[in-house]
């Protein structure tokens, strides 16, 4: 299953998956990242390639530095290629948000984080992978 299948696929309280964008630095345009998550919903990627830390979503809004883990697949790999997936409603404003990840090391793809998005206007958050 590629990333973009397995972002799609999922489906958090029925809200189906309109847009997926792939990760791309926006420092080098590298497509490999270590990535943290914390519990409160937000999701920071760091560039393999340069070291550029960035926020996927609205996460730099509920970002505590104190409460991040490393992400890690279940073979141990902690390298990813990363993607969101958006929910959107007819007008373009997003509803939800899914982060995908797919581990460098052995291929396996799944959906790593979600969460719901209550505030207007929201449209931009589409492209904030």
């Amino acid at each position: 299953m590629t990333l973009d299948e397995a972002i799609r696929a999922y489906q958090e309280d029925g809200y189906e998956v309109t847009h997926v964008v792939e990760s791309v630095c926006g420092g080098c345009g590298g497509k490999s990242f270590t990535v943290q998550m914390t519990e409160d919903q937000a999701v920071r990627r760091t560039c393999l390639a340069c070291g550029l830390a960035e926020f996927i979503g609205d996460s730099d809004e509920h970002w505590d530095e104190d409460d991040a883990e490393e992400c890690e697949c279940t073979c141990g790999g902690e390298e990813f290629a990363a993607a969101l997936g958006s929910s959107c409603l007819p007008d373009g404003e997003v509803r939800w948000l899914t982060v995908g990840l797919r581990c460098l090391e052995c291929g396996l793809a799944g959906v790593y984080e979600d969460w719901k998005i209550d505030y207007l206007p929201s449209r931009h958050l589409v492209t904030r992978a």
